[in-house]
This record gives C-alpha cells, sequence and structure tokens, in this order.
C-alpha cells in the first residue's frame, strides 16, 4: 500500500489559493492525496474588487466574510487549510507609498512568522511545499513576506536545533515557487480569442510588457497538466465572492479554449532532496518512488 503523499501550498491572502494553483491541488486531491493550504493573513485590507460585493454591510464585517469566503473555496477544491494567524499588511499605493500599518504581517519579525508555519508544516508533514518567488508573485509585501516566511520554514521544520517546542523536525523534500501570470500564455490566449474572432482583455497588457521584462516562462521547470480540473479552480475563484468579479478576465478565456490552448498549471523547481530528471510534469516526481512502501 503506498504512503498518501502530501502537498502544502503557503498563500498570502484568501483568494490566492484559487487564482494560483488551484486545478493543480484539486487534481491531486482527486487522485487520493491529502493537500493542504496555509493562509498567513485574514485578508482583512482587501479591496472589495467586485461591484456587486461593495456594500455597506461587507465593508463592516470584512474578516468574517473572508473567512467564510476561504471555508467554502477550501470545499470546493477539497483541501485542508489553516489560518496562520497574521493581519494583513494592505497595499501601500501612493508616491511617496504610505508605511506599512503597525503589526502587520510584513512588520512582524521574520523568527515569528518562520516558527508559527514551522507548527503547522511539522504537523502536516508535507512532502513538497508550494510557495511564491522572490518578487512574491506581484510585489505586494505580504506575498514578498511570504516567500521569506516559506523559505525560511522549508529548513527550519527540519532543524530539531530550532523552534523544539514547535513539535517533532519534519524534512520536506521538494519546494517550489508558482508561476501563473505568464506572457507567453497570457500571449496564447490573446491570439486564440483573436483566431475566433473574439475581443481579447490582454491587447493592453502585453502591448504595455516592458521589453526588458523577463517573462517568468524561462524559470519553469515543471508543467502539471489539470485542464480537467480548471473547471473546479474557477468555482473556487468564484466562492471568493468580494475578491472576484465575474466580469474579469479570470473568465473571458472560454473552458475549453483553455484547455486546448494551455492545459497545464507552472511550477519551478529550487530545491529537492530526491532525485528528478526536468523538465517535470509532476509535483511529486522522484517523491513518489522514495515515499511508497
Amino acid at each position: 500500500m503506498a504512503e498518501k503523499l502530501r502537498l502544502m501550498a503557503v498563500h498570502a491572502h484568501p483568494d490566492d489559493e484559487s487564482s494560483k494553483g488551484a486545478a493543480t491541488m484539486a487534481r491531486y486531491v482527486a487522485e487520493g492525496h491529502d493537500v493542504m493550504v496555509v493562509t498567513c493573513t485574514g485578508g482583512e485590507r482587501g479591496s472589495i474588487l467586485n461591484p456587486a460585493m461593495d456594500r455597506p454591510d461587507v465593508l463592516e464585517n470584512m474578516s468574517a466574510i473572508r473567512r467564510e469566503e476561504m471555508a467554502n473555496a477550501a470545499k470546493i477544491l477539497g483541501i485542508q487549510h489553516r489560518w496562520l494567524g497574521f493581519v494583513d499588511s494592505g497595499l501601500p499605493e501612493g508616491d511617496p507609498k504610505p508605511p506599512l500599518p503597525e503589526g502587520c504581517f510584513a512588520l512582524v519579525p521574520l523568527e515569528e512568522s518562520t516558527e508559527a508555519l514551522v507548527r503547522v508544516v511539522r504537523e502536516f508533514r508535507p512532502h513538497v511545499i508550494v510557495t511564491y518567488d522572490e518578487n512574491g508573485g506581484y510585489p505586494h509585501p505580504d506575498h514578498i513576506r511570504t516567500h521569506e516566511v516559506s523559505v525560511a520554514a522549508f529548513d527550519a521544520a527540519a532543524d530539531p536545533d530550532q523552534f523544539p517546542e514547535a513539535g517533532e523536525p519534519w524534512q520536506t523534500l521538494k519546494l517550489y515557487y508558482s508561476h501563473g501570470f505568464l506572457k507567453a500564455k497570457m500571449t496564447a490566449f490573446h491570439e486564440g480569442l483573436l483566431a475566433r474572432g473574439e475581443e481579447s482583455p490582454y491587447t493592453e497588457w502585453l502591448a504595455n510588457w516592458d521589453p526588458n521584462r523577463r517573462d517568468n516562462m524561462e524559470r519553469v521547470t515543471t508543467q502539471v497538466p489539470c485542464a480537467d480540473y480548471f473547471e473546479v479552480g474557477l468555482e473556487a475563484l468564484r466562492a471568493h465572492a468580494t475578491q472576484i468579479d465575474p466580469t474579469s478576465r479570470w473568465f473571458a478565456v472560454p473552458l475549453e479554449m483553455q484547455r486546448e490552448v494551455w492545459p497545464t498549471e507552472e511550477y519551478e523547481l529550487v530545491r529537492s532532496l530526491v532525485d528528478t530528471t526536468l523538465p517535470e510534469d509532476d509535483l511529486f516526481a522522484g517523491v513518489r518512488e522514495k515515499v511508497h512502501v
């Protein structure tokens, strides 16, 4: 009997899990593996991005509503979920940008937030952890801090001398960064829509692409086929009704076209304690062979 494989995805806010790698998680759940999402903050400072939800009663109860949305999304994806318990830092705007609010996640000492994540890692004992790259996927202070905490916890969880009160040490075998916002992917969708005679929501985005900016597709090592689970991911995304406008470009590309044009989700392998061959098509490549009894 093979041991269940365990995947942990560490995210900054509720809704990030549904916009980054949701179909991959749904696929592994469907295959019988255990998947946990750890959400570092409560998303309390998130703006209401769905005009239909921009109401006084929602603003007054944002924290509770976002917790309820996260619970609904977790149920749709079939995942386990943990809150790390830190406070959303918000996205500073303006020139100059205002200081971050006191006590927010991005300002909590790294050791404190790392210990909190180490406790969950040692409890769940994941074989694979997925998080953001050093830019946070995009430069939100909570996303960048999530990267820092995840990388620190990957090492610390295995070290018996670090946080000895936080549970028995556990060595995770692989660490990945997720890469969802890829120029190559958006170009494929853009061209696919135009070929169908449809309007593309990516026209302006691609026209404004800095020619000196690197496309993270160059960093991708692992493309996980998960087209059969795209619909589940979109359903989980809709569960975050305060954050997701149903008329936005998240839903602009017809599902059948997504499956045909780009049937994978993308990751970058950054640490591995098992043998694997790149490129990969499975986050558990090399892990399956190691943990099978």
